[in-house]
């Protein structure tokens, strides 16, 4: 399989869309799915349903930022690299799907409130959530692929 129907496979599992991209890489981060989906369950419904910044995308940044991130607050060029990266990911999601805020991908117009909506075949026919995930997540590995780890 690849990452990206991991991804599409773990969101429609019932995981968040942060959470089904970021545990389709946990074998690269060599970090357990529960801990990954732990630290990013938070960005789901683009950011605490807010629907602001996707969180296919925010799941993207967190595997970068684990696999190429820095520690080091005097390490300018890994920082930069990073973002650099960030960028590469974040626009080719951008350039397929038209944006990457998670209302505009919806097509809604404000926060559709706190409670999600039961998962049904009905939601999931104006939700394109678990082709962004799928989507998402083989963006992240044609990247990785391209530009491994240097440790």
């Amino acid at each position: 399989m690849t990452k990206g129907e991991i991804a599409k496979s773990a969101f429609l599992s019932g995981y968040n869309c942060s959470q089904a991209v970021a545990m389709a890489f946990s074998h690269e981060l060599g970090m357990d799915r529960e801990l990954i989906a732990l630290s990013v369950s938070g960005f789901g419904g683009g950011i605490g349903r807010m629907r602001e910044v996707c969180g296919c995308v925010s799941g993207m940044v967190y595997v970068l930022s684990c696999m190429y991130g820095y520690s080091n607050p005097k390490d300018n060029n890994t920082k930069k690299e990073l973002y650099k990266a960030i960028n590469i990911v974040a626009n080719k999601y951008k350039e397929i799907n038209g944006s990457i805020i998670c209302r505009e991908l919806l097509g809604i117009d404000k926060p559709d409130g706190i409670v999600p909506e039961k998962r049904t075949e009905q939601y999931y026919k104006k939700r394109p959530c678990p082709v962004l995930c799928q989507i998402a997540g083989d963006i992240l590995e044609e990247y990785i692929r391209e530009n491994p780890r240097n440790n």
